[in-house]
């Protein structure tokens, strides 16, 4: 036998051998709990099955046919409020009935990082399959439904200069749009069909590299604006130093300019909003990758300030990851454990809660509602859906998630679409988009009243039972005299 033909032979079995390697390295884990049994207030966390190659199961956006709708929840009805859109992300209502979104990807960004050559590619593969890949937009956009029809007829562009933007609030004749790596503010009054100047930066936030959405809430008290920075990396594998900055949560103090952390620890924090019954912060944030098909989940929690929720060392309260070898802060003493779970890898994104004025029927009267992206590397696939999570009269969550918007995934494994981000419509609908499909969709109950607002819960604080009041005091002398003898 020639040598040629020998070698022939030995490169045809190291190519079997490879493609054998890399059939059974891709196969993935595969998920063993149910997947009711992963959401909820008390969830079940399944053994870390750690992964040196991500399970893969990326449902390929297909878009809807001509007259296909999402599946909506018993009593609601759906409908297109826009489409035709360049891949639609978040969205904000104003008070005078306009909605803004934005068409937006992720920024092309030189990391600089030869090293990472490899895993870029392979992650510019699976965006592109996921339907996440090409050039952003980089536009905010203006839907205007003049007639209130329930589909906007009218549409703007106000800019398309942006850099990969999100986030979007509005107060005080003032617009806030968070481009990948900074907060700039504009003057804007309602109705405008422009944003003129180049608007003023208050605020530098890490660039988009890894996770790059940045997502903004202005507090109702209008002084204070929170902006959500995610993660580099799955569990800081490029180093903490490039972390700086990233996986937290903003304060910025619009008067003063100053910023600090307000809540750290949070991979990928997405959708804010004030909880109706205290006031406080909520945010969804998307958990790890790599230990397997049922871990971790995702989920839905409060943000109250200064604290850690873990990241990148810890994981759902007390678990701690392995696979991090750098050593946990000592400043890092506890760790605060979500309140609810919402399932693994189901890309939890958009959040708002109910509030007075909405039209989603009593059974959708208290509690948030949650757009779930939808799942690229669990199987099953997860998320592909709008779930409604209820809220006890104290403002807790419980029960499960509720279906509200299914009808997404379909049973060849493809996408229709894929629901990014939530937003109330003067109108008292629910608005989705779906980005992958370039569709604003609109949910509501046609029958229904407008829901009251939800009562904040107040209390009244005790008085103290000791006091002193200028000159007087409300203790005797028995509460603080004492016989002291001489030694």
């Amino acid at each position: 036998m020639s040598i040629l033909k020998k070698l022939g032979i030995a490169l045809l079995v190291i190519l079997l051998l490879a493609v054998a390697a890399g059939y059974f390295l891709t196969r993935g884990d595969t998920a063993d709990v149910a997947f009711d049994e992963t959401v909820g207030t008390d969830p079940t966390l399944d053994e870390p099955e750690e992964e040196s190659i991500p399970t893969v199961a990326i449902a390929e956006p297909v878009g809807w046919a001509e007259g296909e709708l999402p599946l909506a929840a018993e009593g609601l009805v759906v409908n297109r409020f826009a489409d035709g859109l360049d891949h639609p992300r978040t969205l904000q209502a104003l008070p005078n009935g306009d909605i803004l979104v934005t068409l937006t990807r992720a920024p092309k960004l030189d990391t600089g990082e030869g090293g990472n050559w490899l895993r870029d590619l392979v992650a510019g593969f699976l965006f592109r399959k996921a339907g996440a890949g090409g050039e952003s937009a980089n536009e905010l956009v203006l839907l205007r439904d003049a007639d209130g029809d329930g589909v906007a007829e009218g549409r703007y562009t106000l800019r398309d200069d942006l850099d990969s933007p999100s986030g979007i609030a509005w107060g005080g004749d003032t617009l806030y749009v968070a481009n990948h790596d900074e907060v700039l503010a504009f003057d804007y009054a309602l109705g405008g069909t422009e944003l003129t100047g180049q608007g003023r930066k208050i605020a530098d936030l890490a660039e988009g590299t890894g996770h790059w959405m940045r997502n903004l809430a202005l507090h109702p008290d209008g002084d204070r604006l929170y902006a959500a920075v995610g993660s580099k990396s799955n569990i800081g594998e490029d180093g903490m130093e490039i972390e700086q900055g990233r996986a937290l949560i903003w304060e910025i103090n619009l008067e003063t300019g100053r910023q600090r952390v307000f809540g750290a620890g949070l991979r990928n924090a997405n959708g804010l909003d004030f909880s109706p019954w205290s006031g406080e912060l909520w945010t969804t944030v998307n958990e790890r990758d790599m230990l397997g098909s049922d871990l971790v989940p995702d989920y839905l929690t409060n943000v109250p300030v200064g604290v850690h929720y873990g990241w990148p060392w810890i994981y759902y309260g007390d678990n701690f990851d392995r696979r991090v070898k750098y050593p946990i802060p000592q400043a890092l003493s506890y760790v605060r454990t979500p309140e609810y779970a919402l399932g693994p890898h189901v890309a939890a994104l958009g959040l708002v809660f109910s509030q007075g004025g909405a039209k989603m029927g009593e059974n959708f009267a208290s509690g948030a509602f949650i757009a779930r992206h939808g799942s690229w590397n669990r199987k099953p696939p997860s998320g592909y859906d709008v779930v409604y999570v209820a809220f006890d009269e104290r403002g807790n969550p419980t029960g499960k998630p509720v279906p509200v918007l299914t009808g997404f995934l379909k049973d060849d494994g493809t996408t229709r679409g894929r629901p990014t981000w939530v937003e109330w419509a003067a109108d008292g609908s629910l608005l989705v988009t779906d980005d992958t499909a370039g569709i604003v969709w609109r949910v509501v109950a046609p029958e229904a009243a407008a829901q009251p607002g939800i009562e904040r819960i107040t209390g009244e604080r005790l008085p103290p039972q000791r006091e002193l009041r200028g000159q007087a005091a409300t203790f005797g002398e028995d509460d603080f005299a004492r016989r002291v003898t001489a030694e």
